[in-house]
């Protein structure tokens, strides 16, 4: 059924409007630009470290005109290189701060060494020092020095933002991220600190590092003997694979593999693990290999002529090149263009040949009404009935095992003439020969009568003569 074009295009919109909306990227926090204004403040610091003021006389500027470590020269320059030109935001807080930058470097960085500590967490409040979080600054669980006791991190740390509450790493678990998840042991635990160490893949539980220490195995794996060892599921009665399958048990689990393209059925990897070869093949050293059937003393390609090609698997026959191809050999090139003997090709029909027009039904339809004919008696001599052909016709196109004769051409060697209605068996089936023109003399078999392979008869009209005009 088709959807009306407005339908169409309603169900189209609905679709755009139920899929996910691209991420759009998330925009820095206040925080985080303050953070990276002071990033590149003490990168400028860095880069500027070994300047002066470039004058040539060093000692006399910087008596003179104080030291360049700490001169205003020194802060421009590192200004101006803060922000790209085309970061808007950037651009916008160093023009709003650019007197806060100003005052501490000239009078307050030595009280309050930490720019980002003044300037962003005192100063601006748009962070909070590492170990605490929110909008005053509280300390996170675990306490600020060692927040989620070192196993997760605090949610807001260091901005005005989130709860203080811990994601604990792998691992761990708890509000204060020092107890254990299912597959990890406790290997130290006191009052400061909580370490988690994996338990051995075979354990769900454990108390220590070996499969002898699971409290519970894990699936796949089943407890004997006080120890966790691997369930082999290849080994179960019923294969967990199918029957083109093989069977690969690992630790905790198994996967399916496929079996060998010249397998039917398998227990193992490669054609030396199958349990029967396919069509084609058959077990040679201990393994299945393709069958040369082109080598077989009974012959895979029967027609004259042929040629027989292996294929893994299988066989092609195939003529060769410039061969034309029938149904019962390939024909070389100087006789393809050749058809050989007279016409009666297939097995002597019995009886007689009809000498005139074939039989048909008494007609139904009503008398004629036109005038009789005024054209004079033919004067053409009588038609020939004796043999049709005494040689070969060289017709260059026709086979006649097919079931569609095509056209026989007019050619010289066809001697006298043709019986008023004649009949020649074929392996064709039956045909008949039209004419009376040298462009228009043919074979064309009859429709419904193709395909009875030498059972039928060629039925041929005459008003065609000899070549020699006779």
């Amino acid at each position: 059924m088709r959807l009306p074009r407005r339908a169409a295009l309603g169900l189209l919109s609905l679709l755009l409007l139920l899929l996910p909306a691209p991420e759009a990227a998330k925009k820095p926090t206040p925080c985080q630009r303050c953070r990276g204004l002071v990033d590149k403040f003490n990168q400028g610091l860095v880069d500027t470290a070994k300047k002066n003021f470039g004058g040539g006389n060093t000692a006399w500027e910087e008596k003179t005109l104080s030291k360049y470590e700490s001169s205003e020269i020194r802060l421009l320059e590192i200004l101006e290189g803060l922000c790209e030109s085309s970061d808007f935001e950037c651009n916008q807080m160093l023009e709003a701060q650019e007197e806060h930058l100003e005052a501490w470097w000239l009078q307050l960085k030595n009280e309050y060494p930490d720019l980002f500590e003044w300037f962003c967490v005192k100063t601006l409040k748009l962070c909070c020092s590492p170990g605490t979080y929110g909008p005053d600054c509280l300390a996170c669980q675990g306490g600020s020095q060692r927040p989620c006791s070192g196993n997760g991190h605090c949610s807001g740390d260091g901005s005005r933002q989130g709860d203080g509450s811990c994601r604990c790493h792998v691992g761990y678990q708890g509000p204060l991220c020092t107890d254990c998840m299912d597959g990890y042991f406790s290997s130290l635990r006191n009052e400061t600190h909580s370490v988690c160490t994996a338990c051995d893949e075979s354990c769900k539980t454990c108390s220590g590092p070996t499969n002898r220490d699971c409290g519970e195995c894990e699936v796949g794996w089943v407890m004997d003997e006080g120890a966790c060892v691997d369930v082999d599921e290849c080994a179960a009665e019923t294969p967990p694979c199918s029957a083109a399958q093989f069977c690969k048990n690992a630790n905790g689990s198994y996967t399916c593999e496929e079996c060998d393209s010249s397998c039917v059925g398998c227990t193992g990897e490669g054609p030396g693990n199958c349990k029967e070869c396919i069509p084609g093949y058959a077990r040679e050293h201990g393994q299945c290999a393709d069958v040369d059937e082109c080598s077989l003393a009974e012959k895979a390609c029967v027609r004259k002529n042929e040629n027989c090609y292996n294929t893994p698997g299988s066989y092609v026959c195939v003529c060769p090149d410039g061969f034309e191809e029938t149904e019962d050999a390939c024909v070389p090139p100087a006789e393809a263009g050749e058809w050989r003997g007279s016409l009666h090709t297939g097995p002597p029909p019995t009886g007689p040949p009809p000498t005139g027009p074939p039989t048909q039904a008494p007609s139904t339809r009503a008398p004629s009404t036109r005038a009789p004919s005024t054209r004079a008696p033919s004067t053409r001599a009588p038609p020939h009935t004796g043999p049709l052909h005494t040689g070969p016709l060289h017709t260059g196109s026709l086979h006649t095992s097919s079931p569609n004769m095509g056209c026989l051409p007019w050619t010289s060697g066809l001697a006298g003439r043709l019986a008023a209605w004649s009949e020649i068996h074929t392996d064709s089936g039956l045909g008949i020969v039209r004419g009376g023109f040298p462009e228009d003399r043919c074979i064309t078999p009859l429709c419904g009568h193709t395909g009875q392979r030498g059972t039928s008869f060629l039925r041929m009209k005459p008003q065609v003569h000899s070549s020699n005009g006779s």
